[in-house]
């Protein structure tokens, strides 16, 4: 999987206007072969900042995205960023989720654990006594 981000500094008083025409393409980026998720998100430091985010399958379907007619739009309304815009491209090679949180957890559990359990019984008194060295 490969995300694509892109992001761009709008000029003073054309934040909505650069919004919107990003915006617009969020539709037919969506419904390229290959495209898992695209969204334009706006930075809450920094009002004025958006980012388009895009994740693909494979390199050959972003390829074929930055030959699009759409991507092409996109690079014109970057130009009129405020700021150098920023893009970049990061080859993901492993995707986890919750079971990654929870894996952690329960082996911050069982560690917990196997230290109260190795404890003396005088030792975990003193600890809950505060006494502990």
């Amino acid at each position: 999987m490969i995300i694509e981000q892109m992001s761009v500094s709008a000029p003073p008083g054309k934040r909505k206007q650069l919004g919107s025409a990003l915006s617009s393409l969020i539709g037919p980026t969506q419904v390229q072969p290959g495209c898992l998720s695209c969204r334009l998100f706006q930075n809450w430091q920094d009002l004025d900042e958006l980012l388009v985010e895009a994740s693909w399958e494979t390199q050959e379907d972003l390829i074929r995205h930055l030959q699009s007619d759409a991507y092409k739009q996109m690079l014109l309304m970057i130009e009129t960023s405020r700021m150098p815009p920023v893009l970049r491209f990061s080859s993901v090679q492993d995707v986890s989720g919750l079971e990654l949180v929870l894996s952690a957890r329960m082996t911050l559990a069982e560690t917990a654990s196997e230290i109260a359990v190795r404890s003396t019984p005088d030792q975990t008194e003193r600890m809950k006594d505060g006494t502990e060295d």
